[in-house]
């Protein structure tokens, strides 16, 4: 596949060019994301501060487990990255790292996480820990991404994991508060997806790749993450029974901010006027740091539980 202004390629030859090269390989932004929700799940988990070394050692573990799974990633879309403009910058199109070396790095980190997590926490966190690398790369990657418009909606389960990874770490089983929370960011992560690929819809199409806004028109997008967005706010309340008022009062209040720019989105789309998918982007990692925090903080405090209202 050939590409128009790609840039320069070359081989990383010092050791801080080749350091920043590894790290760009395994997507540091996307796993700042994840941690942010690993802590809150463990806090909620102990229902207080579990000890310092334990989230630690998870945090490195699932660092070492998402690294690897955006290395594979990285080496499975090298064709759909050189084409991409927003990618084209990453260490495998730039040929700073070969495919061989990626690959090699990717299972070395995968292999890594498993036997930290086990050493550290329990069998249960690092199974779960390879069950999603495996997922993310073999379901997601490479059966979902490039054949289906519901690519994100169930390739997204592997970026709901974490929470459930923070929870077996601490209890060593998975209860169901731990399941709630990964519904709120299987249902926070179509409209925070999907309102990025509005934005670069023609870097997708130019892929090949067939995302939502890709194969469905604006308006039909646009409903959708309206629908998914109300579903993720009604999830999260879900998770106050086993909270305080001080996640509850967040919840709702980010919730219904989070609507509000969904339905403003909506409203454009359909009059079509131009829009501005990047602001909702850019406000749905706001929101979910809003909530994880308020959760996190809820939990520390150790702040009396609401309880079922039966």
């Amino acid at each position: 596949m050939t590409t128009v202004d790609a840039p320069r390629t070359r081989h990383a030859r010092r050791p801080a060019e080749l350091l920043k090269a590894y790290a760009g390989l395994i997507k540091p932004r996307v796993i700042e994301l994840l941690l942010v929700t690993t802590i809150p799940a463990m806090l909620l988990a102990a229902r207080g501060i579990p000890s310092p070394w334990l989230v630690l050692a998870t945090l490195i573990g699932g660092t070492m487990a998402a690294g690897s799974a955006n290395a594979l990633n990285c080496v499975a879309d090298a064709d759909i990255d050189q084409v991409m403009k927003r990618t084209r910058a990453r260490p495998l199109v730039r040929h700073t790292v070969s495919n061989r070396h990626a690959l090699i790095f990717g299972i070395a980190l995968g292999v890594a996480s498993f036997g930290w997590l086990w050493a550290t926490t329990n069998l249960l966190a690092a199974s779960l820990a390879v069950g999603t690398i495996l997922f993310y790369v073999f379901v997601y990657t490479l059966v979902l991404k490039r054949r289906t418009a519901q690519n994100i909606v169930w390739g997204g389960a592997a970026g709901c994991m974490p929470v459930v990874i923070g929870w077996a770490g601490v209890t060593g089983r998975v209860d169901w508060p731990a399941l709630v929370m990964f519904g709120v960011i299987f249902f926070w992560t179509p409209p925070h997806t999907w309102s990025l690929a509005m934005k670069y819809k023609d870097d997708y199409q130019r892929a090949g790749v067939p995302m939502l806004p890709v194969v469905a028109k604006p308006t039909y997008v646009s409903r959708q993450i309206v629908v998914f967005t109300w579903l993720m706010v009604a999830w999260t309340l879900l998770l106050a029974p086993a909270t305080g008022w001080l996640y509850t009062a967040f919840a709702v209040l980010s919730g219904a901010w989070f609507l509000y720019l969904a339905h403003r989105l909506h409203a454009a789309t359909k009059r079509g006027a131009k829009t501005k998918p990047m602001k909702l982007f850019h406000m749905s990692n706001t929101y979910l740091m809003i909530v994880c925090v308020a959760l996190a903080v809820d939990s520390a405090l150790s702040l009396p539980v609401l309880g079922w209202p039966f």
